[in-house]
């Protein structure tokens, strides 16, 4: 296979501290898994090639920090990117409580503001028995706001591929639409430019 077309895309990864986005982000790159865990401090950033259809893909996936103090700077590396995985621990309600607070804050940062932005969300820890968020109870957050519900274990490495794989669907698809949009408006001419002009 040697799909000719290359897209580069940015992806970012939130939520708050603790709910595993470092290790969902390693599960998918690097199909690892590691018990200590370590606060990302800011953002750190990590890239893996994929191929859908007949394009290959440059995901540039960027792992934000989730402590509050982080939040401003933190909300400075949204800007520019093509969708966003919003992640919870099933284990900590007050993780899923934030959602809200943290899909906003990216959707007031992307440029053009628009609906259409992709996101998914990932409940992760499923693989723990102290579940503290209901999954219909998560599903249904996510039919208010039409974005794709996975539940998820980086530890077990369930369902993270599909999730991180169908968000990379979405924004290859936004990007295509936008590109389209862009070539449309700057080839329009006008009737009258097209006729009154000489030479």
């Amino acid at each position: 296979m040697n799909p000719q077309k290359k897209v580069d895309l940015k992806l970012i990864i939130v939520g708050a501290i603790g709910v595993g986005k470092t290790s969902l982000l390693h599960q998918y790159v690097h199909k690892t898994f590691y018990e200590e865990y370590q606060t990302t401090l800011g953002a750190s950033i990590l890239s893996k090639i994929i191929i859908l259809g007949d394009t290959t893909l440059k995901l540039q996936i960027w792992d934000t920090g989730g402590q509050e103090r982080f939040r401003s700077m933190v909300s400075t590396f949204y800007k520019g990117s093509d969708g966003c995985v919003l992640a919870f621990d099933v284990t900590d309600l007050e993780s899923f409580e934030a959602l809200d607070i943290w899909r906003d804050d990216v959707l007031a940062k992307i440029v053009p503001t628009e609906q259409s932005y992709p996101m998914v969300l990932l409940g992760n820890k499923i693989d723990l028995a102290e579940r503290k968020v209901p999954q219909e109870v998560a599903q249904g957050w996510c039919e208010e706001k039409d974005i794709p519900y996975f539940e998820v274990s980086a530890k077990n490495d369930i369902n993270v591929v599909q999730a991180f794989e169908m968000l990379a669907s979405r924004a290859l698809s936004r990007y295509r639409s936008i590109l389209e949009n862009h070539l449309i408006d700057s080839i329009k001419l006008s009737p009258d430019q097209s006729r009154n002009r000489c030479c």
